[in-house]
C-alpha cells in the first residue's frame, strides 16, 4: 500500500481526471497530469509503474473501491475514467457552517428553478441536493428579475461547459440587420448586462482573429469543433469591464472620461446608494454633482436617458450636445406623432 508523503495529492489528481467526462485520460496523459503537479509542488516526478500501483490501490475494495473502468478509442490506445459519473474517493462530510452555507446557495440557484430559459442549474441543484443530503428552502425568500421571453439563455450551461473545458465552437449568430454568419469562436467569458447575457472569446476568421462579443438571444445554433483550443493568455476578465458601464468595449480610439452629472433632488439619493460605476463619486453634495471616470459607449447613453429629466450632463461638452441632439429629435419624433394622431382623431 503505497504511503509515501505525496500519495494522497496523486490520488487527489487522478480523481478529479477520473472524473473528467470531458477529456480521455491515457496512462500518458494521467502521469503528466501527476508529474506536472508534483514538480510544481516538490520538484519530484513518479514513473507509470507507480501511476499503476495507484490505480490498483484506488480500485481496491478495502481502500476506496473506485469504479476505475478503462474504456479503448482511437485504436490501440484505452482512456481511464470513472463508471460512475458521481463517484469520488474523496468523502463529503460538511461541517455545521459549510452545511449552512450550501443549503443557501442551493436556496438562490433554486430561484431559477421551473423557468424554462434557467433549466440549466437543475442538474446542479439536484446533484448537490442527492449528495450531500440537503434540500432548499421551501420559503420564497429570494428571487430574481427575469424575462422568460428572453432568448438565448438556454445556452448558458452548455456555453459555461465549454468555456471551462477549452472547447471550440462553430457559432451561427444572428446580427442586428438580420443576417446569418457562421464563426468559430474560443468561448473565455460570459457575462450578465441588463437581464441578457453576453459571451465573449476569441473569433478567428480568416483575416484574423479578435476578442467578439456575442449576445445569447442572438445566437442561432452552435456545436463543437475540431480545431485546437486558444487559450486566453491577455486579458483579465475582472479588469477588462472596469472603464466602461456595460459590456461594449470601444476601440483604443476612446479615451477614459470624467462624466461631470447633476441629478435633481429626487434622483440624487438613489444614484448615491447605488452607484452608477465603481469609479464614481461625489464632487459637490449642496448642488447633486457626481463625476464617473469611464470610457463612453453606447450602455452610458442609455442609462443617461433612463433618468430622463433627472440627471443634467455638465461635462464633457460634446456629451452633453450629444445629449441636447438627441432630446432635440426625441421632440421632433413626439410633435409630429402628436399632430398626425391629431389629424386623425385617433383616440388612445
Amino acid at each position: 500500500m503505497p504511503t509515501n508523503k505525496n500519495a494522497q495529492l496523486r490520488y487527489q489528481i487522478l480523481d478529479r481526471c477520473f472524473s473528467d467526462f470531458h477529456h480521455k485520460y491515457t496512462i500518458d496523459d494521467l502521469i503528466e497530469k501527476v508529474n506536472e503537479a508534483l514538480y510544481d509542488l516538490c520538484g519530484t516526478q513518479i514513473s507509470i509503474r507507480q501511476i499503476r500501483e495507484d490505480i490498483k490501490y484506488m480500485r481496491d475494495r478495502v481502500t476506496y473501491n473506485a469504479p476505475i473502468e478503462t474504456y479503448p478509442f482511437d485504436g490501440r490506445k484505452s482512456y481511464y475514467r470513472y463508471s460512475d459519473p458521481t463517484f469520488s474517493i474523496f468523502n463529503n462530510e460538511l461541517s455545521t457552517e459549510e452545511v449552512a452555507s450550501l443549503r443557501s446557495a442551493i436556496d438562490i440557484l433554486s430561484r431559477f428553478r421551473g423557468v424554462p430559459s434557467n433549466a440549466w442549474p437543475e442538474n446542479v441543484i439536484s446533484s448537490l441536493e442527492y449528495r450531500f443530503g440537503i434540500m432548499p428552502n421551501t420559503e420564497n425568500i429570494v428571487s430574481f428579475d427575469q424575462n422568460e421571453l428572453l432568448k438565448g439563455t438556454e445556452f448558458l450551461g452548455e456555453l459555461i461547459d465549454s468555456a471551462m473545458n477549452h472547447q471550440p465552437l462553430k457559432m451561427l449568430y444572428r446580427t442586428f440587420s438580420g443576417k446569418e454568419e457562421y464563426h468559430i469562436i474560443h468561448p473565455y467569458h460570459l457575462k450578465e448586462y441588463n437581464n441578457r447575457w453576453f459571451l465573449f472569446g476569441l473569433e478567428t476568421t480568416e483575416q484574423g482573429s479578435r476578442i467578439a462579443n456575442r449576445a445569447l438571444d442572438r445566437i442561432v445554433k452552435f456545436s463543437r469543433v475540431n480545431v485546437p483550443f486558444i487559450p486566453n493568455k491577455d486579458i483579465d476578465f475582472n479588469e477588462y469591464f472596469k472603464d466602461v458601464i456595460g459590456v461594449t468595449i470601444p476601440d483604443d480610439s476612446i479615451i477614459i472620461e470624467d462624466v461631470l452629472l447633476k441629478f435633481d433632488k429626487e434622483r440624487y439619493p438613489y444614484i448615491v446608494s447605488k452607484p452608477m460605476h465603481p469609479s464614481q463619486v461625489i464632487i459637490d453634495k449642496d448642488e447633486r454633482l457626481i463625476q464617473i471616470r469611464v470610457k463612453p459607449n453606447k450602455e452610458l447613453e442609455s442609462l443617461l436617458f433612463s433618468y430622463g429629466p433627472q440627471v443634467e450632463v455638465v461635462k464633457p461638452l460634446w456629451l452633453r450636445q450629444r445629449m441636447i441632439q438627441k432630446i432635440k429629435e426625441f421632440s421632433k419624433i413626439y410633435s409630429i406623432d402628436a399632430e398626425r394622431l391629431h389629424n386623425k382623431q385617433i383616440t388612445l
